[in-house]
C-alpha cells in the first residue's frame, strides 16, 4: 500500500491501521501458511500467530541494545518449529541502527586510529548539532574527535549483521530447506553519516536515505546474481511475493498499490516505476518528486536545520544532491511540484482518504528531533553566552 492508502507518515501513527487493509501475514495465513515475527514492539504484529517483540531499540543503562545474535536465538527456534509446515518469518534485525555498537572483534575491524586524536575536528559539527547531541553522546565514547571512527562503527555493524544472517541461512541448510526458501533481504530506511548534516541518522529525502537494498533469494523461481536496474518501491513487495508463491492474482484481488517485481527481473519492463512521490514526517514534516533526472523536496514546516523550504537537485549531474537549483530552475520546480500536487488529488480521490501528512506533526514536542526541542536547546547556549 501507498502513503495514501495505509495513512502511515510517521514512527509514530496515530491509532491502530486501518482494519479493511490486508497485510501479508493475513493474506498467507488464509492460505495455509504459519507465520512468526521477531523484532521490536510496536503496531507490527497485527496478522502473525507468534511474535517475540523487544520493548524499543533504545539503549538501556548499561548500553545494550538487542543485538542480532539475541534476535536469532529467538528466530532460530521459532524456523526449526515451524519447518515440516510452510510458514513465514519476518525477522527484523536492528543493526547497523543507530546506536552503532557491534560486538568486538567487529569494532575495531575497519578504524586504525586514534578516535581521541584532539588534531581531529570533524566531531565539532556533530556534537554542535543540538537536537540529537545529548543522544549521539549517551553511545559515543567520550573525548571522540574523529568521525571516521563512528563511520567505521557502522560499517562494523553491517558486517556484524552479515555475519548473524549467514547464520540463518546455515540452519535453513541444515533444517534442508535453503533451496524451496523465498528470502526477501531489506531495509525500511538508509543511513546518513555526515551528508547533508543529517549526522547519523536517517530523516531527510536525500538519497542516503530513500535508497535502500533489495535481495530476493528464491532458487525455484528466480535467476541467481541478477542485478537488476530500475525504481521499486516497498509497496511492490507483498504483490511480488504473492505472485512467486502462486498467489498473484489476490494482489489484484485486494487492490494492492504495488506492483510485482518479475516482470522487471524477466526483462519485461524496465522498471516499476518513472517517477514517484516521497515523504517524511518524523523529525521533519517535508514531501517531495522525484524522476530519474531531478528531485523536488518540499518543507511543510521550517526544518531544524535551516535549509530553504524549496530544495532541487538535478540527480544526473549531482547526484550527490550537493547543489540545490531551485532557484536557478523555477519552471522545472514549477512542473514537479504540479506532478506532485496532481498525485496527492489523484490519490486522494481515488482512497477517500486526507493526505496523511498535512493531518499530523502539529505541534508534536518529540524527546530529540523536534523543532521546538532544537529551539529550547539553542535558546539555552544563548543564556550562557
Amino acid at each position: 500500500m501507498d502513503v495514501m492508502s495505509h495513512q502511515v507518515v510517521s514512527l509514530r501513527p496515530k491509532g491502530p491501521l486501518d482494519p479493511e487493509i490486508r497485510l501479508l501475514p493475513e493474506v498467507l495465513r488464509e492460505r495455509g501458511y504459519v507465520s512468526a515475527l521477531v523484532g521490536f514492539d510496536g503496531k507490527f504484529y497485527r496478522g502473525f500467530d507468534r511474535y517475540e517483540t523487544y520493548p524499543s531499540w533504545s539503549i538501556g543503562e548499561d548500553n545494550y541494545m538487542h543485538k542480532a545474535e539475541a534476535m536469532n536465538e529467538k528466530a532460530i527456534p521459532l524456523l526449526e518449529s515451524m519447518a515440516d509446515k510452510p510458514f513465514f518469518l519476518f525477522l527484523r534485525h536492528m543493526d547497523p541502527h543507530s546506536p552503532y555498537l557491534p560486538p568486538p572483534p567487529f569494532e575495531r575491524m575497519f578504524y586504525s586510529g586514534d578516535e581521541r586524536d584532539t588534531s581531529k575536528k570533524s566531531m565539532e559539527p556533530v556534537f554542535s548539532f543540538k537536537p540529537f547531541a545529548e543522544y549521539f553522546k549517551s553511545w559515543m565514547p567520550e573525548g571522540i574527535t574523529d568521525a571516521e571512527y563512528i563511520i567505521a562503527q557502522y560499517d562494523a555493524a553491517l558486517a556484524y549483521m552479515d555475519v548473524c544472517i549467514q547464520r540463518i541461512f546455515t540452519r535453513l541448510e541444515e533444517l534442508d530447506l535453503m533451496d524451496r526458501m523465498l528470502i526477501v533481504i531489506t531495509s525500511d530506511h538508509g543511513e546518513s553519516l555526515l551528508e547533508h548534516e543529517c549526522y547519523f541518522d536517517h530523516h531527510g529525502l536525500y538519497e542516503p536515505t530513500i535508497h535502500v537494498p533489495l535481495i530476493l533469494v528464491y532458487p525455484e523461481r528466480l535467476p541467481q546474481g541478477k542485478r537488476v536496474k530500475g525504481y521499486v518501491l516497498q509497496q511492490d513487495l507483498a504483490p511480488t511475493v504473492l505472485e512467486l508463491l502462486g498467489y498473484g492474482e489476490v494482489a489484484k484481488e485486494f487492490k494492492m498499490d504495488g506492483k510485482s517485481l518479475l516482470p522487471l527481473i524477466n526483462g519485461e519492463r524496465p522498471t516499476n516505476y518513472t517517477e514517484f512521490y516521497l515523504t517524511e514526517c518524523t523529525w521533519m514534516r517535508k514531501r517531495g518528486w522525484r524522476t530519474p533526472e531531478w528531485k523536488l523536496i518540499c518543507a511543510l514546516e521550517p526544518d531544524f536545520h535551516n535549509k530553504p523550504p524549496i530544495e532541487l537537485y538535478n540527480l544526473t549531474e549531482d547526484p550527490d544532491e550537493n547543489v540545490n537549483l531551485a532557484e536557478e530552475e523555477p519552471k522545472v520546480v514549477e512542473v514537479l511540484k504540479e506532478r506532485m500536487e496532481r498525485w496527492v488529488e489523484k490519490r486522494m480521490s481515488e482512497t477517500g482518504k486526507p493526505d496523511p501528512i498535512l493531518q499530523y506533526h502539529l505541534g508534536l514536542d518529540l524527546k530529540i528531533g523536534s523543532i521546538k526541542r532544537a529551539r529550547d536547546l539553542q535558546a539555552v547556549d544563548e543564556e550562557k553566552r
